[in-house]
């Protein structure tokens, strides 16, 4: 038998890859990973995309990112800073005016529309606090593993599913209802239940089709604004903000965390094939031919990269490649980066100026209405005609991103078909819809285009090719109710293992699910010193 040449090999230096890493070298384990592109760091990286301007090219802003593992892995000693916008929100609305969503802000902002929707405000965030702050309970822990067989496996998974029964009962009746409610019904429904003015149902709204290729209206689209809601910065809830340096400025800081604690990273090392031995995970080989040997293999990728690509089938259980065939990934998302000679001059808020609107999350999407539309466009036409835009100006809170008095912006673009209807390749259209993108906005700041000095565009073909994005999606699988918690990635396998033994995952593809959380990646370490502790690695 071959020596090993380290403990722990993990595929994928993704932030969740890297928390893995970080956690395992720290229990004493020798890891190495694979990444293939030349810089760590997965979607989370901040790059130059044009001369004298950086960016955080594909994920862009901060507050899920778990402040367990920010402590846990010293970011900050690591050199990881992060800042709040000066404002939440920002958006522009259908007769012109506009909404602010800030703290001590909001109430004021609302009344203008609807005195009803402010008077309702507090009892709204009251109900969504108290239910987000049970699902930050649950991020760090695994679910409750459904298993066939033997009630000695299932006794372990009956009591999990106990405790988790237990912090349910901490919710009052009414509660509960609204959990459910917010697990099945749509973010367009649930809104529409809560408030009559179409600015505030837009500006709430848009957490709903946030990386999920679908309409406000459509079911389990609550249960996506919900997952952006239970994030924090600096220990204020719900609260999002930016890294100084980028989201390149995380991984960097995970990165250097693992290496600290004895952690190996080898970049532009392609993986093209898990080693897989008598029904047991034993290594990888790259596409430049090395063979790397480890007891224990962890796969960072989106679960279809898995499975259906370095994998041989033959040693899959049948109805397990079914169930990842049918794995459903999209999330309908078009990304640019753009520099800017001046900050956006807006109708209705107009200055060149510096202000606090500048800082905010922007939305071009004045109602939920036009959000729909936006998808019915893009089921048929194959993209928006009139996109869902969130603009970010980073460079308003940090200046090394760009010259002085000039700036870089982030373009987070919705609804625009993983595959096109008619069956061309987005490489013909990227351009052309990328000049539709820079038109919406400028139909709000009419200096706009004039300002662009540079843009980088990723349709969701270039997010998949250059991250490993199936289809563009951000959180490595649609946030439906047969893809979360204990179905993710699939009934009998939401403990971060694999029907191949001493093969685990670590990604997005797991629960909790997808956006810069680090969760998937400490869980998983968690479950694996937990195996390594057993002195066995658990077959199905």
């Amino acid at each position: 038998m071959p020596q090993p040449d380290c403990d722990a090999l993990i595929i994928g230096g993704g932030h969740n890859g890297l928390v893995c890493a970080a956690y395992l070298a720290a229990a004493g384990l020798k890891v190495r990973v694979l990444e293939r592109r030349g810089v760590v760091g997965g979607a989370a990286v901040t790059e130059e995309f044009h001369p004298g301007f950086r960016n955080s090219v594909a994920s862009y802003t901060v507050s899920l990112l778990d402040p367990k593992v920010i402590r846990d892995l010293e970011l900050a000693v690591h050199g990881l800073r992060i800042v709040e916008r000066r404002l939440s929100n920002f958006l522009p609305t259908a007769d012109g005016r506009y909404l602010k969503i800030g703290a001590g802000k909001t109430a004021h902002e609302v009344a203008r529309f609807s005195a009803r929707d402010a008077a309702r405000l507090p009892d709204y965030a009251e109900r969504l606090d108290r239910i987000a702050d049970l699902l930050r309970e649950l991020v760090l822990q695994r679910p409750p593993n459904v298993v066939a067989g033997s009630w000695r496996a299932a006794l372990p998974e009956l009591l999990r599913a106990a405790r988790l029964g237990g912090r349910l009962r901490r919710l009052n009746q009414d509660q509960r209802r609204e959990l459910l409610r917010l697990f099945s019904i749509s973010a367009g429904d649930y809104l529409d239940g809560w408030f009559e003015s179409d600015p505030i149902k837009a500006a709430f709204g848009f957490d709903g089709i946030v990386g999920n290729y679908a309409s406000p209206y459509s079911p389990g689209s609550a249960y996506v604004l919900l997952h952006h809601v239970f994030g924090e910065v600096n220990g204020n809830k719900g609260a999002w903000g930016h890294a100084i340096g980028g989201m390149g400025a995380i991984t960097q800081a995970m990165a250097k965390s693992a290496q600290a604690r004895g952690a190996t990273i080898l970049v532009n090392s392609a993986v093209r094939e898990v080693l897989v031995e008598n029904g047991r995970a034993v290594g990888a080989v790259t596409e430049q031919g090395a063979v790397l040997r480890a007891p224990i293999v962890i796969s960072n990728l989106n679960p279809k990269l898995l499975f259906q690509r370095l994998i041989d089938p033959a040693v899959l259980p049948a109805e397990f490649r079914e169930r990842i065939a049918q794995w459903r990934c999209g999330s309908g998302t078009f990304r640019m980066n753009v520099a800017l000679s001046e900050l956006p001059d807006f109708r209705c808020l107009p200055g060149r100026e510096l202000a606090e609107h500048h800082t905010a999350g922007i939305i071009l999407a004045p109602d939920l209405r036009y959000m729909e539309q936006a998808y019915f466009d893009a089921r048929t036409h194959g993209w928006a005609r009139r996109p869902v835009v969130e603009m970010l100006i980073p460079s308003t809170l940090d200046d090394s991103l760009a010259p002085p008095g000039q700036h870089v912006a982030s373009l987070f673009c919705q609804h625009f078909a993983p595959e096109l209807p008619d069956g061309s390749s987005w490489d013909q259209h990227r351009e052309t819809v990328a000049d539709l993108i820079v038109d919406t906005v400028t139909a709000q700041a009419p200096n706009f285009k004039a300002s662009v000095l540079g843009r980088q565009v990723m349709s969701p073909l270039d997010l998949e090719r250059t991250f490993g994005l199936i289809g563009g999606d951000i959180f490595h699988g649609a946030l439906s109710l047969d893809q979360m918690f204990s179905a993710r990635p699939m009934l009998g396998y939401a403990d971060y293992r694999s029907p191949i033994s001493g093969l685990y995952q670590c990604g997005s593809g797991t629960h909790p699910g997808g956006g810069v959380t680090g969760a998937p990646g400490h869980n998983a370490a968690a479950e694996i010193i937990k195996d390594l502790r057993g002195g066995v690695f658990r077959r199905r």
